[in-house]
């Protein structure tokens, strides 16, 4: 079975480095996206425009993540479903979303959303630095590379 990529790309300042990673590797990526965006013309990226509403895009790339999928995406209800279906999930900063941490990552995200809707909390998250850049590249490369050793089929690039 292949590997495939799909981010969650409206807000995703990784895609770039994503396309080379997973060039690299020969790999199928779906950009999914709320609206039309510039992607590499390569056959093995895919433009996915869902339509409009809450949830949408989270939808599609839930309903086709799998244990042999790679997922970038910074939303962690979307990281829990793929989670759950046995999915790879990586944040854009690097950080994996894992069955062992998925439920902290969830109730912090709560907790986060409850303390803001207060107003006690009025902050963001860091701005994306170069580290957080690099942090991403290794990680995505690393659970690529673990996903084709997995696979005696498909060969280590």
């Amino acid at each position: 079975m292949t590997i495939e990529i799909f981010v969650d790309a409206d807000a995703c300042p990784v895609k770039d480095e994503v396309y080379r990673v997973a060039g690299r590797h020969g790999l199928k990526t779906f950009v999914v996206s709320n609206s039309f965006m510039r992607v590499p013309r390569d056959p093995l990226v895919e433009l996915v425009v869902v339509g409009a509403g809450m949830d949408v895009a989270d939808d599609w790339i839930a309903e086709r993540a799998g244990p042999r999928s790679v997922v970038v995406t910074a939303d962690v209800p979307l990281a829990s479903r793929c989670v759950k279906a046995g999915a790879e999930v990586l944040t854009p900063t690097g950080k994996p979303f894992t069955p062992a941490s998925i439920g902290m990552a969830l109730a912090t995200r709560n907790l986060m959303d409850q303390l803001r809707s207060a107003g006690e909390v009025t902050g963001g998250p860091s701005p994306f630095s170069p580290r957080d850049r690099s942090a991403f590249l290794g990680a995505l490369d690393r659970i690529i590379v673990r996903l084709k050793r997995s696979d005696p089929g498909v060969p280590v690039r």
